[in-house]
């Protein structure tokens, strides 16, 4: 069996999120719904062969969004493209600016006092990238995205990790063509992104 058949993912009932409040696209009110959301009450592991599958279950993603912001005030952000051995076949070759995953049940095995969700998104930073400069960090919204298959069975909570110098490094080579590139170009080029990060640059950059 490959990981992504055997891989026990943190889940949430769908019917959960529509009970605090459903929406298309971001939310910036991230109180309303993530300890809820966390609570061991509501939380399972289940195959995510299975839930890749089953509308029912919102698989909850931890997406890291990189930013600096330069002298005279211009806002870059971390993109890359995704390669085909990442793990989400639908999002190959896209362009993407968050690096995140699912919070597997190993996630709770830990010794370090962090919950599980923490524990799950330090993981999946320290495997994919290297962030070679101080930062300070804050989780700024969710997305959901009920029009495409991948987003009807996943929900994002998004962190934004301002770096004092743009030096983020891959450390997967999947994540390929990777680096800081001016917000305003990006928003000019949605097309060429991944759904989540659509919204996100929509969200977090339209205005600027």
């Amino acid at each position: 069996m490959s990981l992504v058949e055997t891989e026990q993912v943190l889940v949430v009932p769908t019917s959960l999120f529509h009970e605090l409040g459903h929406f298309q696209g971001f939310s910036d009110d991230v109180a309303r719904y993530l300890d809820e959301l966390l609570s061991p009450e509501h939380t399972s592991y289940r195959p995510r062969s299975e839930m890749e599958e089953d509308p029912s279950f919102k698989q909850l993603i931890p997406y890291v969004i990189f930013r600096h912001v330069d002298a005279a005030g211009e806002v870059s952000v971390f993109q890359y493209t995704r390669g085909k051995g990442q793990g989400e076949k639908r999002l190959h070759a896209k362009r993407s600016i968050g690096i995140g995953g699912h919070i597997s049940s190993d996630d709770e095995q830990s010794d370090r006092d962090l919950n599980p969700y923490q524990e799950g998104m330090q993981r999946e930073l320290s495997e994919e990238v290297e962030i070679k400069c101080k930062y300070t960090e804050q989780m700024v919204g969710m997305i959901n995205d009920d029009e495409t298959e991948v987003g009807k069975v996943h929900l994002g909570v998004v962190h934004v990790f301002d770096v004092e110098t743009p030096n983020v490094q891959p450390r997967e080579d999947e994540i390929m063509d990777t680096g800081f590139r001016p917000a305003n170009e990006m928003l000019e080029d949605l097309e060429g992104f991944e759904t989540w990060s659509q919204i996100c640059l929509r969200a977090l950059f339209g205005e600027e």
